[in-house]
């Protein structure tokens, strides 16, 4: 099994901690965004996501280091991270007059991301449209974050950011890799997500250069099979109609290439999501050891109705990472992840609205079969 070698509880003030961005959403449930006329709001970010899942689930200590505008925007951000156990305090806040370190304007100069997401139904696919090319965090740099002070004097367990973040800016690609420097030079496990989108950067050759210099600094890699391809340039060699054990094959043949490229990654893993329709899918994830050459599967869901899908990668990951924290063993941790992520899309937002009991219940349920076609 691999090594990881955690720091204790009792020498750490955070469990986990994730740098990343965060936006506002607006969601307009049923009627597609440009009917709407009423919305619920919800907030996301699919590295903060991460760090929230193990608040408002799994009951861990952490923190978010992120950069909002000081307005009613940023305001419901930071409330919404309160309710569900996120400390707010390392949020930089840009005032809207005009002076001082962090400083915009009122006009908009620097605001807080906002998306809009209609969740689709039947035949009717998901969409998702956003604004977040001139928020705060773009503008931040890693040593407005004080580092140091987290990881070295206060101390934190497990640190995680994503390809979104990453490939916002120059300036945010710099932050994540120093922040994963230091994080590895004070003991702290680390992680990052590929989560590659191609409105974010549509430059592959720069998503790959940059990811090229992030997941050295890692010991847990997320990612699809699409993801390796368009984040760090690898493929897989496999037909669009293959089986899942065909699939599977490919996939560990295409983990293994990263893991000699990369020999600090120990452990590899994603979701499995096939889209039978907006509100239905097939879910499973799977956790690959490098040390051992080993794939853990999770149960498989056949055919689940779902009620809003976006979240459901990032649960995936601080459901491993949770598992990880606590002592459970690597088979068990890939079935929290595929639980918690799948859970979390039967629930509106982004983020996780359910428990460590209710995720257990459901790895339970899955691996007997109740109520869902399994596939073992």
């Amino acid at each position: 099994m691999a090594h990881l070698s955690i720091l204790p509880p009792e020498q750490c003030k955070w469990d986990g901690v994730a740098l990343g961005e965060v936006m506002i959403r607006f969601d307009p449930g049923d009627v597609p965004f440009e009917r709407a006329r009423a919305c619920r709001i919800w907030h996301g970010g699919g590295e903060v996501n991460v760090a929230e899942g193990l608040a408002c689930c799994f009951g861990l200590r952490t923190t978010v280091l992120t950069a909002l505008v000081d307005d009613g925007f940023g305001r419901n951000i930071s409330n919404q991270f309160r309710e569900a156990g996120v400390d707010t305090s390392r949020i930089l806040w840009f005032s809207t007059s005009g002076k001082g370190k962090y400083a915009t304007d009122k006009k908009g100069t620097l605001m807080n991301g906002i998306n809009a997401t209609f969740r689709g139904k039947g035949v009717i696919p998901s969409k998702t449209e956003y604004y977040r090319a001139h928020t705060p965090v773009r503008e931040v740099g890693a040593a407005e974050y004080d580092l140091d002070a987290l990881f070295g004097r206060e101390g934190v367990r497990w640190a995680h950011t994503g390809g979104i973040y990453t490939l916002l800016s120059p300036k945010t690609a710099e932050t994540a890799i120093e922040y994963l420097k230091q994080a590895g030079q004070h003991g702290t496990l680390r992680s990052t997500d590929l989560n590659y989108r191609a409105n974010v950067e549509p430059n592959k050759d720069r998503a790959r250069s940059i990811n090229r210099q992030i997941v050295p600094h890692v010991e847990f890699l997320v990612g699809n099979q699409s993801d390796f391809d368009d984040a760090l340039g690898y493929t897989a060699d496999v037909a669009k109609n293959a089986d899942m054990e065909e699939w599977l094959a490919a996939y560990v043949a295409l983990l293994r290439r990263v893991a000699k490229d990369f020999p600090n990654l120990k452990l590899i893993g994603t979701q499995l999501r096939g889209a039978l329709s907006a509100d239905r899918i097939d879910w499973g994830a799977v956790l690959y050891d490098v040390a051992e050459d080993k794939l853990y599967q999770a149960t498989v869901r056949r055919n689940v109705e779902i009620s809003d899908r976006t979240g459901g990668g990032d649960s995936f990951a601080s459901g491993v990472i949770a598992a990880i924290l606590k002592g459970k063993g690597l088979d068990e941790a890939v079935e929290w992840g595929a639980a918690h992520g799948v859970l979390v899309q039967e629930t509106p937002g982004d983020t996780s609205m359910v428990t460590q009991a209710m995720v257990e219940a459901e790895v339970a349920r899955a691996r007997k079969g109740g109520g869902v076609v399994a596939l073992r």
